[in-house]
């Protein structure tokens, strides 16, 4: 008898030494890492409902007997840290001429903020970014957002159950640490400090400049020979830019080289149905017209991409005879269109009312496909014997990828390797309690994905507080299956070079759902919008 009441007392004194170490106060309910499109959406989608109880205490009715002095010590709501000194992302660090988005506008803005622009394609980093900065502004963020604010390291401690961010406060050099209950990793796929850079043989004795777009900053290329290296759409987006008689600078000429083909499609520039489904003798407000043309647009893309997935030849052939009809009569031979890949093996760049080709027709820009045998004194030689006398070259090369904006991740002291582990949804991470990360579509705007990431983050916050459960962990195995990783990444099947290069790096996708990446809109929003938050694969716990 005394040796079972010993047992008891102690299992007792344990579970009153796990509470009050998962009752530990921490800074904030939410940290969210990244203030570009998907850390400012994310924001504003916390900044909505707060005043619906979707954050509280463990019993909320205890809140209100609180002193106010005992509620200020509470933990905030969230805190958004951004590296950068600006917010924008994407959109604050690129200003090589002619950035814009690949995607159209009224799929690239936010649901619960439409922007009603008539451009097809968003154009310019800077209109991208106003639009971001003033979204912020209107949801009332901005007060939350800290900037040259770097999470280097996040540790999750099971017996406090919360994260512990160390940052680095770039202007003043201070080191310091936030706690959080939940971590919403918001900060892109890429590595903002430095993009690929491949070296290339016998570079220095190059005289003139080379450039990455990554880091292009006040460039003189006027009257001057340009060479961009690299067939993607930043190599795409710069050549119509840089012989554009109409701006500032124009180059003398610009060849862009390729190793390989890209596909790429002409759309219009503009689309003025939204003025016209919204005019003065229409029924529908402007944002009935948008939401319509939305989902128009949605459509429409997920219909291209099924459609090259299932019929690759056909899809091939309609961009192949694209191509030639834009190129007739420009002496240009399509074969430098014209992959040995299928359509959206890697992805297909789309081009505003044929700005490329245009260019192409002109006598300062020209294409070539061929291997960089040397970097020479003038310019560059290939592989074929012929070379380019260049003023500056730019490494149009791609990008370097990375998870958290490089930050080390820890639980219960144990290193993480993100790479090695599958994703839920496209959202969570295996094993990795009250941690999300936001991937926009690869085959689509990005703003798409993120929305529904945001919200179903909304849901299961929600359902958390409802059912005051403290951690959520997603694992791979329930008692009744298991799901198996694949080499194929979170990005998709895509077989882009910036994708395989970082293969390691990229958390990937499992055999069955919901660890498969499907990348198609209708499924995802079902799944993420509509079917019940909690399922096999999450352990909710207290």
């Amino acid at each position: 008898m005394l040796d079972m009441t010993a047992a008891k007392q102690a299992v007792k004194k344990r579970f009153k030494a796990k509470s009050a170490l998962s009752d530990t106060p921490v800074d904030y309910e939410v940290l969210i890492i990244g203030a570009g499109i998907a850390g400012i959406g994310m924001a504003c989608r916390l900044q909505q409902q707060k005043h619906k109880g979707l954050f509280g205490h463990k019993n909320p009715g205890k809140q209100k007997r609180k002193s106010a002095k005992q509620q200020q010590k509470s933990a905030q709501r969230f805190l958004v840290l951004e590296k950068r000194a600006d917010l924008g992302g994407t959109w604050d660090l690129f200003t090589y001429p002619g950035i814009r988005s690949d995607s159209d506008a009224l799929t690239f803005g936010y649901s619960f903020r439409p922007w009603l622009n008539h451009r097809i394609l968003a154009k310019g980093g800077g209109d991208i970014k106003s639009y971001i900065a003033d979204t912020a502004r209107e949801c009332g963020i901005s007060e939350h957002i800290r900037y040259q604010h770097e999470v280097q390291q996040l540790s999750w401690s099971s017996s406090h159950q919360q994260w512990t961010a160390m940052v680095k406060n770039h202007a003043s050099g201070e080191v310091f640490t936030v706690t959080a209950k939940f971590v919403v990793g918001a900060t892109g796929y890429y590595d903002y400090e430095q993009g690929y850079r491949p070296s290339f043989n016998k570079e220095a004795d190059f005289q003139g400049e080379i450039i990455h777009p990554q880091h292009w900053q006040n460039v003189d290329y006027d009257d001057k020979k340009v060479v961009i290296i690299g067939s993607g759409a930043t190599a795409m987006t710069l050549l119509p830019a840089l012989v554009d008689e109409a701006s500032g600078q124009c180059a003398r000429h610009v060849t862009m080289l390729q190793r390989s083909p890209t596909y790429v499609a002409s759309v219009p520039g503009d689309d003025y149905t939204l003025d016209w489904l919204a005019g003065k003798f229409s029924p529908l407000s402007k944002e009935q017209a948008y939401t319509l043309l939305r989902t128009r647009n949605v459509l429409i893309q997920q219909g291209i991409y099924r459609a090259a997935i299932l019929a690759p030849k056909l899809m091939k052939a309609l961009l192949k005879r694209g191509v030639k009809t834009e190129l007739k009569g420009s002496g240009i031979d399509v074969a430098h269109f014209v992959p040995n890949y299928n359509p959206w093996d890697q992805r297909i760049c789309a081009v505003p009312d044929s700005d490329l080709f245009k260019a192409l027709h002109g006598t300062r820009a020209s294409v070539v496909t061929d291997k960089i045998s040397h970097f020479t004194k003038t310019g560059i030689m290939l592989e074929s014997g012929n070379s380019f006398d260049a003023d500056i070259i730019v490494t149009a090369t791609g990008l370097k990828l990375q998870m958290l904006g490089g930050a080390k991740v820890y639980i219960d002291g144990q290193a993480i390797d993100i790479g090695s582990r599958m994703t839920y949804k496209a959202v969570m991470i295996e094993e990795l309690p009250n941690m999300v990360a936001l991937f926009g579509y690869t085959n689509a705007s990005w703003t798409l994905k993120i929305d529904l990431a945001c919200q179903y983050v909304m849901r299961l916050l929600g359902y958390m507080h409802q059912h005051r459960y403290q951690v959520v962990l997603p694992q791979a195995q329930t008692k009744d299956a298991k799901a198996l990783t694949q080499t194929d990444t979170v990005m998709g099947a895509l077989s882009s070079g910036y994708v395989k290069r970082a293969q390691h790096e990229l958390p990937k996708q499992g055999d069955i759902y919901p660890w498969r990446v499907t990348n198609n809109y209708l499924s995802d929003r079902i799944m993420l919008k509509h079917r019940k938050i909690k399922d096999d694969w999450l352990r909710f716990s207290r």
